[in-house]
């Protein structure tokens, strides 16, 4: 079961052989696997089983039923309109060195979906002051078919974004993106772990793969070698890990996934979060079993570029070791 991927001979194949290198022969076989059987099964021409992108229609039939209702306009104008969401993180035993340490926290970014929200995401992350960046999934428009529009948008970017950005994937993405987002200068983090170090101080930021889907997600494996003590930083695409997370010890996990709802009734109630996890870790601060939490809306759309009652966010998050307020 974990014998060494065979000598590739296909780009697939040189793929799988290149992450078995890095993550095991049982995560890259199990990886690609399941996207080639979805893209078959599930999402190809033949159709056999139902997902909303195999109703082509769908977005269509949405925006008409919006157009009707007089909100398309409304909706696909509040898409565009970002906000900068601000939240702190209160950690006793936060090493001293990282006081006052600032996160940028980009999700759902889907950067091929419109052009216009792109371009309002690099606006607004373009005069924000922050230390590192983290991205936690879900850039691509579509789940299944081709990469490129994305590696484009992913590529601008990554050129507004200053210092070193750490990312998961989400059910979104394909791992056949790893090695464009790796070379424009994204640390894809697949059930793995880095300390963040500064002034001989450290920061343990793990990540993990798409929980939500692809299910290939290992916190056993990214966590082993966070020492004893070590203040840690969950990155998931999606919440529903939530109770794993914070029995494995993380001190921290951030997340997106859920869009917040994206089109939600007046007081910000989501209609669905399409997420597996109780309703109040669908958006926002949430805290369980010593850990604390953060699920961001996201900064873009899912099959319609359109918004009621939940504005997209960037965040911003602030380690401290002062008490909470």
């Amino acid at each position: 079961m974990t014998s060494p991927a065979r000598t590739p001979e296909h780009q697939d194949e040189l793929l799988e052989y290149r992450l078995s290198l890095r993550l095991g022969p049982v995560h890259a076989r199990q990886r690609l696997g399941i996207e080639r059987e979805t893209e078959a099964r599930v999402f190809g021409r033949d159709h056999a089983s139902f997902h909303m992108e195999n109703l082509t229609s769908a977005p269509g039939f949405i925006r008409f039923c919006l157009r009707i209702a007089g909100l398309l306009g409304r909706g696909q104008a509040n898409s565009r309109r970002l906000k900068t969401a601000y939240n702190s993180f209160h950690l006793p035993d936060l090493p001293a060195s990282f006081e006052g340490f600032r996160i940028l926290h980009l999700t759902d970014l889907h950067v091929d979906m419109d052009e216009a929200n792109l371009e309002a995401v690099i606006r607004q992350i373009s005069p924000l002051d922050y230390d590192l960046c983290v991205l936690t999934g879900d850039y691509r428009k579509q789940t299944w078919g081709p990469v490129e529009a994305a590696l484009g948008g992913m590529m601008r970017l990554r050129e507004a974004i200053r210092g070193p950005a750490y990312a998961v994937l989400g059910n979104h993405d394909s791992v056949r993106m790893v090695p464009a987002l790796e070379d424009m200068g994204f640390a894809l983090l697949m059930n793995e772990m880095i300390p963040i170090e500064r002034d001989g101080e450290c920061l343990y930021l793990a990540g993990v793969d798409d929980p939500h889907f692809y299910k290939v997600h290992n916190l056993q494996r990214a966590g082993d070698d966070i020492p004893p003590g070590g203040i840690s930083l969950l990155l998931s695409h999606t919440p529903e890990i939530w109770r794993e997370a914070s029995h494995a010890g993380y001190d921290m996990f951030l997340c997106g996934h859920t869009h917040g709802g994206q089109i939600c009734l007046p007081g910000g109630i989501p209609l669905t979060l399409d997420a597996d996890c109780p309703r109040h870790l669908g958006r926002g601060y949430w805290q369980t079993n010593g850990m604390q939490g953060y699920t961001s809306p996201g900064a873009g759309t899912s099959v319609v570029n359109v918004r009621l009652n939940c504005p997209p966010e960037v965040t911003i998050h602030t380690l401290t070791r002062g008490p909470s307020q």
